[in-house]
């Protein structure tokens, strides 16, 4: 049945698409005994298969990547939906309008997806308001970033802000030094800038742990492109600075064996790629990650998921958790409780 109605959303502009399904949801969740009837037909309901991790317990281990719901403005949809966690933002400190239009591409035959949204979203403290309203049971995750005007000498300011806004309404923090769609971001992975903003964090933390707050745990979501050397570099600090875990990855910026037509994805321009063909490299760096860091590092692995075989994969590479983004947009919610059934 999705696919049908996937036919028609694809008729659309994607953003459209992307935000009138979420309001079409939204409204059907007013109406009584829907939000009931919405998980018996996409068989969510009941799917408890809870798993504490990092003192925090979810329902089950599939989450919502960033990026789907950048305000925080649909958390009752997604809890309807059956995710375990939804990760919100990335948020910025000051709202911002994002890349200019179109800046949203789908690729049908990959089943993949090219955004170069660039951080749009109403700002820290338009989600600091949703979220002081927020649905219990739905473990919610902050992703916060940078403002495009912004230096990055002074990114970790921005950093601060949000960390500090969101420390008491949200439940874990994702560090976005990953998306290549905000110019120069991508350098904030190097070993000096990335010590900088994460020492800060964890310092405020401590801070906050010091006052009697719940300590937050903080992971670093980090791109598909490094290189080993770069990787090494994350895995050093991890060590160093212990924070929580990593969630590997976001989009990529490669454009390799993609089966829609070049001329096309030239006509696309930049961005980053997500959907079926970031699985592989995907999973290398999980791989990679879960090879050379201690067990005490959780790892959340995000890219290309598709089905249960591509779950249970990030669950062999060493996830302990997985995000869905695409596979949300190309298979529809069933495969929420799906993949909430796969065994690790």
């Amino acid at each position: 049945m999705y696919h049908f109605i996937r036919n028609f959303l694809f008729l659309l502009p994607p953003e459209k698409a992307h935000y009138l399904t979420l309001h079409i949801f939204s409204f059907l969740l007013k109406i009584p005994g829907m939000s009931a009837l919405m998980g018996s037909i996409f068989k969510s309901n009941g799917i408890d298969h809870a798993v504490t991790i990092s003192g925090m317990t979810f329902k089950n281990r599939v989450g919502l990547a960033a990026g789907f719901d950048k305000d925080a403005r649909f958390l009752e949809v997604w809890k309807a939906l059956g995710f375990g966690h939804v990760e919100v933002g990335t948020v910025t400190p000051k709202a911002q309008p994002g890349n200019e239009h179109p800046r949203l591409f789908r690729l049908p035959k990959d089943k993949a997806i090219i955004n170069r949204m660039g951080f749009n979203n109403q700002g820290v403290e338009a989600m600091v308001r949703r979220l002081e309203n927020r649905p219990r049971g739905l473990i919610v995750g902050g992703n916060i970033g940078k403002n495009k005007i912004t230096p990055n000498e002074k990114a970790v300011d921005d950093y601060l802000h949000c960390f500090e806004k969101l420390y008491e309404l949200v439940d874990y923090f994702a560090v976005n030094v990953s998306s290549p769609n905000t110019p120069g971001l991508r350098a904030l992975q190097d070993k000096d800038a990335l010590k900088e903003i994460l020492g800060i964090l964890l310092q405020r933390r401590e801070k906050y742990v010091a006052e009697g707050k719940t300590s937050k745990p903080v992971f670093l979501k980090i791109a598909p492109d490094l290189t080993e050397g770069q990787l090494d570099d994350i895995i050093a600090q991890s060590i160093e600075l212990q924070f929580e875990g990593i969630i590997a990855t976001n989009t990529t910026i490669s454009r390799e064996g993609l089966k829609t037509d070049n001329t096309k994805i030239e006509t696309m321009g930049a961005g980053g790629l997500s959907g079926k063909p970031l699985k592989n490299r995907s999973d290398q760096v999980l791989q990679y990650l879960h090879d050379r860091l201690d067990k005490r590092t959780i790892l959340i692995g995000v890219g290309g998921i598709m089905s249960e075989s591509d779950a249970r994969d990030k669950f062999e590479a060493g996830a302990q958790l997985v995000q869905i983004y695409s596979g949300f947009i190309y298979e529809g919610p069933g495969l929420v409780g799906r993949l909430a059934g796969v065994k690790i």
